[in-house]
């Protein structure tokens, strides 16, 4: 126990500086994948069926290989194929693959969510808005658009709830994200080994930031409400 309390604080400043990283990998993949999963989902929905096809192909593949491959051959294809490392090498080039990786992958899930809330916002309240003149991009922006958002509001919950916990696949590129920092102690990291305790602050640490994310995503629903 004397020798738990004294690793304690390595451990802790060790876990604190992971989970920066992990909080920046969550925050930069909403960032990216809440506008482009629109654009994808414009894409899988346009009357041009080459380029409906297309994008459906592509959410299609994304969407049924794991994130950790996806992870793999983003990091590692353009240096051992291509010759062309074009990430970078240290801790930046591994961050900007990762986060490249969780973008294309967190767009192509919520463009199906996207998909279905416009979808979901009955017909009539287009041609409703037609009637009284308003133009295609109005009647999306004032009328569709705020429908949609309350439709979509629980199943984009749940994906940016898996998204918490989906970060820790980053470590499979050797990202230094929370769990990679915990994983450490039991290699030999600041001259701690064997030591798995470390792991289950891991496990706190997401339980506490899942709880935030859950509580504030609640609220939300909730002030949306004035839509039913």
């Amino acid at each position: 126990m004397n020798q738990i309390m004294e690793q304690m604080p390595i451990v802790i400043n060790a876990l604190n500086v992971g989970f920066l990283q992990t909080l920046k990998l969550f925050f930069v993949t909403l960032i990216g994948a809440f506008p482009l999963g629109l654009i994808i989902a414009f894409g899988s929905m346009s009357r041009f069926k080459p380029l409906s096809y297309l994008t459906k192909l592509f959410v299609w593949i994304i969407r049924g290989t794991p994130l950790m491959i996806q992870l793999l051959i983003i990091f590692y294809f353009p240096g051992l194929v291509l010759h062309n490392p074009i990430w970078g090498g240290g801790e930046g080039g591994r961050f900007l693959a990762a986060s490249v990786a969780f973008i294309i992958n967190y767009a192509c899930y919520f463009s199906e969510i996207y998909r279905g809330g416009i979808q979901g916002v009955p017909v009539g309240q287009e041609e409703a808005g037609l009637v009284l003149g308003m133009t295609k991009s109005q009647i999306f922006f004032k009328v569709t658009l705020l429908q949609m958002i309350k439709r979509i509001v629980p199943p984009m919950s749940n994906e940016i709830i898996t998204l918490v916990k989906d970060t820790s696949l980053a470590r499979i590129i050797a990202l230094q994200e929370i769990i990679w920092a915990g994983q450490a102690f039991m290699k030999g990291s600041h001259g701690i080994s064997g030591q798995i305790w470390p792991l289950f602050f891991t496990a706190v640490y997401y339980l506490i930031f899942n709880g935030i994310v859950t509580v504030l995503l609640g609220r939300l629903e909730k002030k949306l409400d004035y839509f039913r």
